[in-house]
């Protein structure tokens, strides 16, 4: 299968037909079709397919159990294929597709792997349903406990628990998995850049360098229902003020402390255009070069909200994340001294990163510059450039005697 017929084969999963967009969230009918289209490829080339103990997919070329036994861990490469609302094509299908595309390549060239490599599928990357990112990766390493993965919930109310039973999956079986985790001797993650460090640099490919520290927080304001017309605003107690105080709190101490913060997601209780709200919740989405900065301008956002009556929650926190120095440049040397970035955005990379996995992530030029939008681009010729920097990549590490590629053995 070439990429081009792999990327058509995707491209109507979960698509909006009036935005354009994608919705493909964890454990859906979508998520489902998408399971299957991995499964598929994976089956096509005669791949071993498996899942650990979240449900992430693993395709493997080679035995990774008797690898690891001999000091020869795998290689790994791949993403993840879920979307956050109304997303782009590119933001984790094109490392997954690239991955198959370049054992297509290996395979033509007659290669044959003195390590294992995998292609991961990594579940619920954007944690667009259930509000913590990387839930597949997380819970894997230890970042995130089964417990607290099984108790989160979704808009409607449902658990993750139960999104797992709905899905024909037992989620008391869902935990850390170090066996799969140990498995793992380096993980390259391709990925479509999500910002215009490319277009500025005119290149189409770059090497990641690390990831900023970033986290997300609930922010609950408490309030009293009422009629809109018939309650003198003096008498009411009106949620919404406050949370329209920390939207204008978080743009304020992003400013101060040289960060990026974004409220992008809010609910509404009991949400109807002729009522005072009774309680509003948003989220919190900040980031930024240096922890402290970041952790400073929540703080200055939490202040407010207390004041305001509310009450402020940490969901999640990854510390700056570098990746593998030695890993990054060797890839850096075998794709011919291809500029180097760091990157807002968070990955499933950074999560083994900072669970010790020796890890280094390859970025595609996005000519729009932006992402987590259906304007989310990459074109063709530098897809297959993306495609053929991580051949060589997997060429290079994949035909290693057991040590020479940062396994960490």
């Amino acid at each position: 299968m070439s990429f081009e017929s792999m990327w058509a084969d995707l491209q109507p999963v979960g698509r909006s037909a009036s935005s354009g967009g994608y919705r493909r969230f964890a454990w859906t009918r979508e998520d489902h079709d998408l399971r299957e289209w991995f499964a598929g490829e994976a089956a096509r080339r005669g791949l071993d397919l498996t899942e650990d103990r979240m449900g992430n997919q693993w395709a493997w070329w080679g035995d990774p159990d008797r690898a690891t036994r001999d000091g020869d861990k795998g290689v790994v490469t791949g993403s993840h294929l879920d979307s956050v609302p109304d997303g782009g094509a590119f933001d984790g299908p094109l490392g997954v597709v690239s991955a198959f595309a370049a054992v297509d390549a290996l395979r033509d060239n007659g290669f044959s792997p003195r390590r294992p490599i995998g292609i991961v599928n990594f579940v619920d990357e954007e944690g667009a349903r259930f509000g913590v990112a990387c839930a597949g990766s997380r819970v894997i390493t230890g970042a995130m406990t089964a417990r607290r993965a099984r108790s989160l919930t979704d808009a409607d109310g449902t658990t993750m628990a139960d999104a797992l039973l709905a899905a024909g999956r037992d989620p008391h079986q869902i935990g850390r998995d170090d066996k799969t985790v140990g498995r793992i001797g380096a993980f390259v993650e391709l990925h479509v850049e999500q910002g215009r460090g490319l277009i500025d640099l005119g290149h189409a490919v770059a090497v990641g360098t690390d990831i900023w520290p970033h986290g997300r927080w609930r922010l609950d304001f408490p309030g009293e229902a009422n009629h809109a017309g018939t309650t003198r605003l003096e008498d009411r107690q009106d949620a919404m003020l406050g949370f329209a105080g920390a939207v204008l709190a978080a743009r304020e101490a992003a400013i101060t402390h040289g960060c990026v913060a974004t409220v992008g997601k809010v609910a509404v209780t009991p949400g109807g255009v002729n009522a005072v709200p009774s309680a509003v919740t948003g989220w919190l989405d900040a980031r930024g070069a240096k922890p402290r900065a970041v952790r400073r301008a929540v703080a200055d956002v939490s202040g407010m909200v207390e004041q305001a009556g509310g009450h402020v929650t940490e969901e999640s926190w990854t510390p700056s994340t570098p990746f593998d120095g030695e890993l990054s440049a060797r890839i850096a040397t075998r794709l011919g001294g291809i500029p180097a970035l760091g990157t807002g955005a968070g990955h499933d990379a950074g999560i083994l990163a900072n669970a010790g996995v020796p890890t280094a992530m390859v970025f595609v030029r996005n000519p729009t510059g932006v992402s987590h939008s259906p304007a989310e681009h990459a074109e063709l010729s530098d897809c297959l450039e993306g495609v053929a920097a991580l051949t060589a990549v997997l060429e290079d590490l994949a035909g290693d005697v057991a040590g020479d590629a940062g396994d960490g053995a």
